[in-house]
């Protein structure tokens, strides 16, 4: 009497082997599926992980090196003033090192800040910074010597985005270099053909 009765969820016209094999078939299937997904996640926590190596982000600023943009860091200072200022425009702590200001100038290289002349992101609110030397030129260092640029007609001034364009300038009296003493390590992340 019991083989008359329909099985639950057997659908009709389907016999109750037919049935009771692709039952079957489905409960291996999900149990090879099962035993595969566990094998995957046993060798994958067995595998040894590579150690992440930490990042920061530093805010970057724009600046010119022989006539091409580049973006680079402040890091240190050798003056406090220098320090606090620059932390205060880059929203980023310049660490006060005044040791910076003893190193030989063989080890260091130049930039040329402005102190006026055309309205900027520069650390006066003027043009961006000049560099010479740029990674893989001779002369390279992070290290750079403040050259302070001053036009002496600011209603005359013009963007110079090469140290050739500043010393021409010079030259011409249109403006005047001071070299204050400081230091600061700026280095390059992005410039023309490379970067970090």
């Amino acid at each position: 009497m019991a083989s008359h009765l329909p099985e639950w969820g057997r659908p009709k016209g389907t016999s109750l082997t037919t049935f009771k094999e692709k039952k079957m078939k489905t409960k291996r299937f999900a149990v090879l599926l099962f035993v595969a997904v566990f094998a995957v996640l046993v060798v994958a926590g067995c595998t040894p992980q590579t150690e992440r190596i930490p990042t920061a982000a530093l805010p970057a600023g724009k600046a010119w090196a022989e006539g091409k943009e580049i973006f680079f860091v402040h890091t240190e200072a050798s003056d406090s003033g220098v320090a606090e200022k620059l932390t205060s425009m880059m929203k980023s702590p310049v660490i006060f090192v005044p040791s910076l200001a003893k190193m030989p100038a063989d080890a260091l290289a130049q930039v040329y800040v402005f102190t006026n002349g055309v309205a900027g992101k520069g650390p006066f609110g003027f043009q961006s910074d000049v560099f010479p030397n740029p990674p893989g030129t001779d002369g390279y260092s992070p290290l750079r010597n403040i050259n302070a640029v001053t036009w002496a007609d600011p209603a005359k001034a013009r963007e110079l985005k090469a140290v050739a364009e500043v010393m021409a300038a010079k030259d011409a009296g249109e403006v005047t270099i001071e070299q204050p003493g400081i230091v600061v390590n700026m280095p390059f992340v992005v410039w023309d053909g490379g970067k970090r």
